[in-house]
């Protein structure tokens, strides 16, 4: 049996990948083999013991210490493109929004109400305040192809814009995806003159944090419209306000309010909403269940966001699996200790990811508590966990 703590509320939809007579799951568990989160913020617990794995049911996971966890042996899983498709629609409403005062028109309806009879008149005679450019034919660019942006891409061309995509890290998963109407840059800055709005669609990392500044809104069209459902610390918004002001910018659609953006001219803010669907939170939960269930079971490491990806069949007899720093001359050692007790390797695979690594032996025989706990005594090894 394996106890499973959540630490949010999450959809009911784990019953039907995780079986009760292998799991319990709420948010009363204790001493826990792994964890649900979604938005509760990690990187002030002290994680249990036996803790081997945190789910994050949802793409973002800068509410989890990931290297720190890395370190302790816990494997950290998100669930890339679980929500790609709310993200995607709510893309559609922003690229709207941005493009005529929509939100401005409705609240100015609202001051019309007691007006009676005068309130069509009234209305011919004020819409024009609220008047914007149709998306047909104008150009997009679109930051960040992967799940959601590859999405946003596509529909954006199917509303017969002119679509400019920049990746420089885009898989060929990825790549296969977008319609053959996308234009790939390889210079981001040759993109942004010529893009009437700008998509975001990059995770957040130091690399990233605060990158679109007055210098990359200095690069852009004049009166171009910025549209950021990724994350909120991306953009700098003592900046953005600034670009506002200038008129650099025109319109500004986030779904990250900040005290500072909330009512300024030209900021539409969105509370959120990104992956505020029952369906993005049923793909979610059901996606970060089955990544759980074949790591607990068996140590497939699928989606992983600091161990490599190493997806593993569930047919083995005796399994090894070994999470260690990604340091030189790690494997002989492990392989070493199985050999001194004379258990012949039927099956070995090695996968590394920054500064962790994986290590997975399948045996013909079973490894005993001494050789498990030699191989634990390694000063590079940071788990050990043993399947039979």
């Amino acid at each position: 049996m394996f106890n499973i703590k959540t630490l949010n509320s999450i959809s009911p939809v784990y019953k039907n990948v995780l079986a009760a007579s292998e799991f319990a799951v709420g948010a009363e568990i204790e001493n826990p083999d792994a964890i649900i989160v979604r938005s509760a913020d990690m990187h002030a617990m002290t994680p249990p013991a036996g803790l081997l794995a945190v789910g994050r049911a949802g793409a973002g996971y800068n509410n989890i210490p990931v290297a720190d966890f890395g370190k302790e042996g816990i494997v950290v899983f998100n669930t890339p493109g679980a929500n790609a498709n709310a993200v995607k629609e709510l893309s559609i409403a922003a690229l709207l929004l941005a493009s005529r005062d929509i939100v401005g028109g409705i609240e100015w309806a609202k001051t019309l109400k007691g007006k009676g009879a005068e309130v069509a008149k009234l209305v011919e005679k004020g819409k024009s305040q609220f008047v914007g450019p149709e998306l047909m034919g104008k150009t997009i660019g679109v930051v960040g192809l992967g799940g959601v942006g590859g999405l946003v891409a596509n529909a954006a061309a199917d509303l017969k814009m002119r679509v400019l995509g920049y990746d420089p890290f885009i898989s060929v998963e990825n790549a296969w995806k977008l319609s053959r109407k996308i234009v790939h840059m390889t210079d981001q800055d040759e993109m942004l003159p010529q893009c009437d709005y700008l998509s975001i669609h990059v995770p957040l990392m130091d690399a990233t944090r605060g990158s679109f500044n007055e210098a990359l809104f200095a690069k852009m069209k004049k009166g171009a419209a910025l549209i950021n459902l990724a994350r909120g610390e991306l953009v700098n918004n003592a900046d953005l306000l600034a670009a506002l002001a200038s008129g650099q910018l025109r319109r500004y659609v986030t779904d990250f309010p900040a005290d500072e953006l909330i009512g300024a001219p030209g900021v539409v803010a969105i509370p959120h909403l990104g992956a505020s669907t029952p369906e993005s939170e049923d793909n979610c939960v059901d996606m970060v269940s089955r990544q759980l269930e074949d790591y607990l079971k068996f140590g497939s490491i699928v989606n992983s966001v600091n161990y490599p990806a190493c997806p593993l069949n569930a047919s083995f007899r005796y399994r090894l699996a070994v999470l260690h720093a990604n340091v030189p001359n790690t494997v002989g050692p492990i392989t070493s200790q199985v050999a001194a007790q004379g258990v012949n390797i039927d099956n070995m695979v090695n996968k590394s990811r920054g500064e962790f690594a994986y290590t997975v032996l399948d045996l013909d025989e079973p490894a005993s508590k001494e050789t498990l706990d030699r191989i634990a005594a390694l000063d590079f090894i940071y788990r050990v966990r043993y399947f039979e």
